[in-house]
C-alpha cells in the first residue's frame, strides 16, 4: 500500500532548499569572488543560516517515518555526503566538505533503524523535551564546552577532541577545517526531536491539513530536494564564473 504524500511538508523542504541555494550563492560571491557584502558576516545572516539548516535536520527527523525502505535512503544520503567530500578534496580542497549536512542526515537516518524500535516505546512528549534539551545542552560541544551559543557551561576533556572519528561524533580536532560541517552531536538530538515530534501529530487532524498541496513548483523542489542539492553548489559556480568572465561584476 502506497503511503500517503504530506504535500506541505515537501513545500517547507523546497523553501528551505532555495533559501539555502541563495545562501551559497551569497557564499560564493563573498569567498570566492571578493564581493564585498559585510552583512553576510553579521548575526543576522547567522540566525539566516542556522534557520536552514535547523528546518532541514529537523525535517528530515520528522518525516523519517513517513518513508519506506529507511536503510536505502540513509545509505543514499549518507553516499551523497561522501561524493561531496571526495569531489571537494579533489576539486577545490581549499573549500572541502567533511562530514557536511548529508554525511550526518545521512548518518541520522541509519541509526534510527538501529534505534526506532526502542525510541517507539518512550512518550513522544517525553522525548521531544529529552532531545531538545540535549541538543540545547550539547550545542557547543565543537567548541570544547557544553552549553548553547554564547552560554559555555562546562569545558569538556581535552583529551576527546584527538582524532577524525572524534571529530565525526562533534569533538572537532583543533586542525580539522571544513567548509560545511554537522557532527553527529548535537545535531543528531535535533533530528530525534524531529522524530518524536512526528510520533506526536501523526494520529492528530493536524496531518490532514499537511496533505494539501499549496504550491506545486515548491513542492516539487521539495519533493527533489536530494538531487537538487547534489548540483546545486555546481550549478551555482558554473553560472557565477561565466558571469565573471562576462565582466557583469
Amino acid at each position: 500500500m502506497r503511503k500517503m504524500r504530506y504535500e506541505k511538508l515537501d513545500g517547507i523542504r523546497g523553501m528551505a532548499l532555495l533559501h539555502m541555494i541563495a545562501y551559497h550563492t551569497i557564499w560564493d560571491l563573498v569567498y570566492l569572488y571578493q564581493f564585498d557584502w559585510h552583512w553576510y558576516k553579521s548575526k543576522g545572516a547567522y540566525i539566516w543560516q542556522q534557520g536552514i539548516c535547523w528546518t532541514f535536520i529537523f525535517l528530515s527527523g520528522f518525516c523519517w517515518s513517513l518513508g519506506g525502505h529507511a536503510y536505502k535512503r540513509g545509505m543514499i544520503v549518507f553516499l551523497g555526503g561522501a561524493i561531496i567530500t571526495i569531489v571537494t578534496l579533489f576539486a577545490m580542497p581549499q573549500n572541502r566538505v567533511i562530514f557536511g549536512v548529508l554525511t550526518l542526515i545521512g548518518s541520522c537516518m541509519l541509526l534510527m533503524q538501529l534505534l526506532n524500535r526502542w525510541m517507539r516505546k518512550l512518550p513522544p512528549v517525553i522525548g521531544i523535551v529529552g532531545s531538545a534539551g540535549l541538543f540545547l545542552l550539547t550545542r557547543n560541544i565543537n567548541s570544547g564546552f557544553l552549553g548553547f551559543e554564547h552560554w559555555n557551561i562546562v569545558p569538556l576533556p581535552e583529551i576527546l577532541y584527538n582524532n577524525i572519528f572524534m571529530t565525526y561524533l562533534g569533538f572537532t580536532q583543533k586542525e580539522f577545517y571544513s567548509t560545511d560541517y554537522f557532527s553527529l552531536f548535537p545535531w543528531i538530538f535535533l533530528f530525534v526531536a524531529g522524530y518524536f515530534t512526528y510520533q506526536f501529530v501523526s494520529d492528530k487532524k493536524g496531518m490532514l491539513f499537511l496533505q494539501k498541496s499549496v504550491l506545486y513548483p515548491i513542492e516539487w523542489i521539495g519533493k527533489h530536494s536530494f538531487e537538487i542539492y547534489m548540483v546545486h553548489q555546481p550549478a551555482i559556480y558554473i553560472i557565477l564564473e561565466l558571469i565573471h568572465r562576462l565582466g557583469i561584476y
